[in-house]
């Protein structure tokens, strides 16, 4: 694991350093710890990361400005913050977790456990899927998301509009995220149950969605019945 701190209090970064260290031990291979949004986005655009444990408020700066840049990444981010009102926002952008300050032990390891045992965010909240485009940050609405297919370490996000989308973030990952409304019918496709328009079953037990819009797209054995039963109940 390579972590990124971005806190501007130097005691809780060093107490949120020192549960990181207790509970990723050996997996832990590298942590920093930075005090600015600048030097945050500078470690971000020039390190491999796989976590980033941000706060929204550094020294009057506003942390959502570098939100954007993080859940756009490959990597997950989990907000330690004091500003509660803004845990709402914060999730709307793809965040994996929420942590509250004052914290303790038992919830950083409750937001760490969701990267370790791949744990669902269990919310609604998600509006925006950030992917990286010439000259900046694009937010998706994901309301405008058809389907994901996995492409290797990225994702690629078809639009209703008929457009296609490069994320970073992996198909695994972006299923922590999403919200219920998407299910995995495959090891490679996410898709919006609202889309699918019937299942089709194929001799030889093999099985496929049809979608509003005509496209064909494959769904594995294991994956037949509990869509069904999401599809049917």
């Amino acid at each position: 694991m390579n972590i990124l701190i971005i806190e501007d209090e130097i005691r809780i970064a060093k107490r949120v350093e020192r549960m990181t260290k207790e509970f990723f031990l050996n997996t832990l291979q590298k942590i920093t710890s930075v005090q600015s949004l600048a030097e945050g986005l500078d470690f971000i655009k020039n390190n491999d990361l796989d976590l980033v444990l941000l706060d929204l408020n550094l020294n009057g700066e506003n942390g959502f400005d570098v939100l954007k840049e993080t859940v756009s990444g490959a990597y997950h981010t989990i907000i330690i913050s004091a500003n509660k009102h803004e845990a709402l926002k914060a999730f709307e952008f793809g965040v994996l977790d929420f942590v509250p300050k004052p914290f303790n032990k038992a919830r950083i390891e409750l937001a760490f456990n969701r990267i370790v045992k791949k744990e669902e965010v269990g919310t609604e909240n998600l509006q925006f899927l950030a992917v990286k485009k010439r000259g900046g940050i694009h937010l998706v609405n994901i309301d405008d998301v058809n389907y994901i297919k996995g492409a290797g370490v990225y994702t690629e996000i078809f639009l209703t509009n008929g457009e296609k989308e490069l994320h970073d973030k992996s198909l695994e990952k972006l299923s922590q995220l999403l919200p219920k409304s998407f299910e995995r019918i495959h090891k490679s496709y996410l898709v919006k149950t609202t889309e699918i328009k019937e299942i089709i079953v194929k001799t030889g037990s093999q099985y496929a969605v049809e979608l509003q819009n005509g496209e064909i797209l494959p769904v594995g054995r294991t994956k037949y019945k509990a869509l069904k039963a999401t599809l049917f109940q």
